[in-house]
């Protein structure tokens, strides 16, 4: 068997079966995004990778739960995202350098404009430093929907709050992080 050749719906169905070779591959497949959704939250490389081989224990101790509602990329990254706001809150972990890996991402997709690309990079890193002078949920709630694209119905889930209150809270840090843009 070389799971290497197979679609993620026949390896979900062997790692279902506990085998081995099928986990490791679908871990092969997925490692580097998962990381980088969690070091995105944990801000620390080590303990990036720490949650994140937490999070594929659990998605694999899980995969029973999985019933296709949604492609399971999406079902992992909900697992990652969750585990590292756990370990976020139990270590609070952020610092005031924070989201770096955020600025790289934004300047890849940034890269093919013609425009000054360190004027764009200026403007990124003071978007993303008025970020992180917010308070934590708004931190929190905006980089889940500006970075990781989540909508309002995702976050309140993932957050655990009720839509109204992440409705609310978005809007607050928008509102907020508007402010501090203005002072600059």
């Amino acid at each position: 068997m070389n799971p290497n050749h197979y679609n993620i719906d026949e390896l979900i169905l062997l790692c279902k079966q506990k085998n081995q070779k099928a986990q490791g591959e679908i871990y092969n497949r997925y490692a580097k995004s998962m990381y980088n959704v969690s070091f995105r939250i944990v801000k620390d490389a080590h303990f990036a990778e720490d949650v994140m081989q937490e999070g594929f224990l659990k998605a694999f101790t899980k995969i029973n739960d999985y019933k296709q509602e949604v492609v399971f990329g999406a079902w992992l990254k909900r697992i990652i995202v969750n585990c590292s706001i756990d370990f976020y809150k139990r270590n609070n972990r952020f610092k005031s350098e924070d989201f770096e890996s955020a600025v790289y991402k934004i300047e890849e997709v940034t890269a093919d404009v013609t425009e000054s690309n360190s004027f764009n990079e200026l403007k990124i890193k003071q978007i993303l430093e008025s970020i992180n002078a917010l308070k934590y949920n708004y931190r929190m709630v905006l980089t889940l929907f500006y970075i990781e694209g989540y909508d309002s119905q995702e976050i309140s889930e993932i957050l655990n709050i009720s839509y109204a209150n992440c409705r609310t809270t978005l809007s607050r840090a928008k509102e907020s992080l508007r402010k501090k843009l203005e002072e600059l």
